[in-house]
């Protein structure tokens, strides 16, 4: 009772006359201080695959101390224009390219190296690696440049290998945060006009949620360079922009529901925020307990991501509950125009969901099932998915490292454009060379430098398969065990095709830890909200199935429609913990306003109220946030466009299916026993199972 009172004061005091401006003029305080604070912090440019203490990230962590350690090779891959064979006119035209790549890079250039068809040749250009990725771009784009300057009639040029994908990695994402943000901003105000069929109360919440999203932006990048996160911001700006707009939904819907009963817009207002404060709490607090279980992944990406979007996400809440409810009371009841609620008008946006509600507990059986084949049919995707894409399948757009490295497999070893590399102790290194040159799949092993005071020797092993590809990862694993025999080497092996085997290790690892973590934090919130312990083991059931049904049909949409027949490593973790996470978010809205309505009505009766009075707003944030997650498409790598494909099909079925049709369901078959041990009682003392009999409509 003390807590409700303190609320209802601190509500009051939000949403008053003077309370309200007092509240704007901190928050606008607040704002510009931040901003000054912050307005300069740059987030972190790492995006390291493999675990920081994997075998490759201690190899690339060695080969720092070799002599030339800031230069990388790229390779430029040559071939006819209409598919021929080289010709010595061609051979030589390339030979003429050498001091021109001399020049523009001031090392030397190897080859022309013709292929054993003589169908392609292959030009090995040093060049010295950024300070950053996006330095690193500027060489690659430079060295581009001249070859374009100098073109050799009927040949195509492409510049591929290890420092050429980094640079279109960083290239292919050149306005594409400014590009994912302005479609993000364009989705909500479309979908929130639609919602609200207002031209005026969409831009109250998005301003509100677009301030939070430009601060927790400068936030994060502080706090990454601060304590060294790697993470994605577009990932970040999409979960603000979703869960803010969600929570906003949530409170505005209740205080449009509140001005249809109170004459004072202030009082609705303040009612509306006592009411559905508890639920948006405690959906953020699922959300971002979930994500903080990240900070025990391995994989430095993930980790990062977890900590970041922790803190956009409580940033969002803030903004939600402390500075949109001051705004609308400023606003006051006008700002629903044309459509302006007032007491005496009945309420008929429920009326939908309540008939769909009340055929669900009338018949739950037959919804339950039809529900659960649904899910089943969803799942079956997963049948034949596998995790892992190899280079060129990475980029949703064309690349020229792509390219060209489709041209190298075609006509060398494949395993050219990604060397593995071995560091030994020079005594033995010649016998690890030897050991590696007689593993089959291996072209050739060569010791190719020491460090300055002679103690470690480098090894570059050169693979006859496609980076990426099994037979290349379990090259790697058969080359880690014979070097390993090796007396007195201490070899470890690196280099691209290693950190893509220790990466897909640590992303298993990371998912079988944090998958758990995050059902034990959904149970626990549940089960403080609820007060029940039935309810949260079934819904959590619920959602486990939900979010397996979300990946396997966004896997199965991937293969048929975009020719992905893999999904990348970070996406299984990501989906489960966002789709798990943020459908906890709708069950708490619902579930959490059938309790209350239980008390008064009974379980089955509350269930079909609650459906009712949450059926819109509850469609309205999924159908949100599945469009702002889609957005995550319009970026160039598939990890992030598989993620928004799988948790925009995910949320739509959630709030489409599950909430509407499935929770309605169980909850109905379970009844009162659903709130074990503690049923909702009335302010009379009588069960909620005692006043089932008032509703014999509801019964059987």
């Amino acid at each position: 009772m003390a807590e409700t009172r303190v609320r209802a004061r601190f509500s009051d005091r939000l949403t008053s006359r003077r309370g309200a401006w007092l509240s704007i003029g901190i928050a606008v305080l607040v704002l510009v201080t931040l901003f000054g604070a912050f307005g300069q912090a740059t987030a972190p440019t790492g995006n390291d695959a493999a675990p920081p203490d994997s075998e490759s990230a201690r190899v690339s962590e060695l080969l720092a101390q070799f002599p030339d350690a800031d230069e990388q090779s790229v390779l430029v891959v040559a071939s006819r224009a209409d598919g021929g064979d080289l010709t010595d006119a061609d051979m030589q035209s390339l030979d003429g390219l050498v001091p021109v790549l001399d020049e523009q890079t001031g090392l030397s250039t190897s080859g022309p190296l013709p292929s054993e068809d003589g169908a392609a040749a292959v030009l090995i250009a040093p060049v010295t690696l950024g300070a950053d990725n996006a330095e690193t771009a500027d060489v690659i784009t430079d060295l581009r440049a001249e070859l374009a300057a100098h073109p050799v009639s009927g040949l195509d040029l492409q510049v591929t290998g290890g420092p050429a994908f980094g640079a279109d990695v960083t290239s292919a994402f050149d306005g594409a945060d400014f590009t994912l943000l302005a479609v993000t901003v364009l989705i909500v105000a479309v979908l929130l006009v639609l919602t609200y069929r207002s031209p005026v109360l969409w831009l109250v919440p998005l301003v509100v949620v677009a301030l939070a999203d430009r601060l927790a932006g400068l936030v994060t990048a502080s706090a990454g360079s601060a304590l060294d996160l790697q993470f994605d911001s577009g990932i970040i700006s999409v979960l603000v922009f979703g869960a803010g707009t969600n929570y906003a939904l949530l409170l505005i819907s209740r205080y449009r529901e509140e001005l249809l009963t109170h004459e004072d817009h202030r009082t609705a207002l303040a009612v509306a925020w006592r009411r559905t404060a508890p639920a948006i709490v405690a959906s953020n607090v699922t959300v971002v307990l979930s994500l903080l279980t990240l900070v025990l992944a391995v994989i430095p990406g993930t980790r990062g991501l977890g900590i970041t979007s922790a803190v956009g996400l409580v940033i969002a809440l803030v903004a939600v509950l402390l500075v949109l409810p001051p705004v609308l009371a400023v606003c006051g009841r006008r700002v629903f125009w044309p459509f302006v609620p007032r007491p005496g008008i009945a309420a008929g946006h429920g009326r939908a969901w309540r008939a769909v509600a009340v055929r669900v507990v009338r018949r739950p059986l037959v919804a339950l099932g039809a529900g659960a084949v649904l899910l089943a049919v969803m799942g079956t995707g997963l049948i034949g998915t596998s995790v892992g894409l190899d280079q060129t399948e990475k980029f949703r757009v064309p690349s020229e490292s792509a390219a060209g490295l489709e041209v190298l497999a075609d006509h060398f070893p494949p395993g050219e454009s990604q060397p593995i590399f071995v560091v030994a102790n020079t005594p033995g290194a010649q016998d690890v060379a030897d050991v590696a040159a007689g593993l089959d799949g291996v072209v050739r092993a060569t010791v190719v430098g020491q460090t300055d005071d002679g103690d470690l020797s480098k090894i570059m092993v050169t693979g006859q398969y496609a980076p990426g590809t099994p037979e290349s990862l379990d090259l790697v694993a058969q080359l880690r065990d014979q070097v390993d025999t090796v007396p007195g080497a201490d070899a470890l092996v690196g280099g691209a095709i290693a950190t893509d085997l220790d990466a897909r290790a640590g992303n298993e690892q990371d998912l079988l830890l944090v998958a758990p973590l995050v059902l034990a934090v959904s149970f626990v919130v549940l089960l403080v909200v609820l007060r029940s312990v039935v309810a949260p083991v079934v819904l959590l059931l619920v959602n486990v199935a939900s979010a397996a049904a979300a990946i396997g049909a966004g896997a199965w949409l991937s293969r048929i429609l975009f020719d992905q027949h893999a999904l990348d490593l970070q996406v299984p973790l990501l989906s489960f913990l966002f789709l798990v996470a943020l459908g906890i978010d709708y069950t708490i809205f619902l579930v959490h306003r059938a309790r209350t309505e239980a008390a008064a009505h009974g379980t089955r009766e509350a269930m079909v109220r609650a459906v009712a009075g949450t059926g819109s707003v509850i469609t309205s944030a999924g159908i949100v946030l599945a469009g702002v997650f889609a957005a995550l498409g319009l970026l160039p790598l598939v990890t992030l466009g598989q993620l928004g494909l799988i948790v925009g099909i995910g949320v739509v079925v959630d709030t489409l299916v599950v909430r509407t049709v499935i929770v309605p369901a169980l909850f109905s078959l379970f009844g009162d026993r659903i709130w074990w041990p503690r049923a909702p009682r009335r302010k009379d003392g009588e069960s909620a199972h005692e006043h089932r009999a008032d509703h014999p409509a509801l019964v059987g």
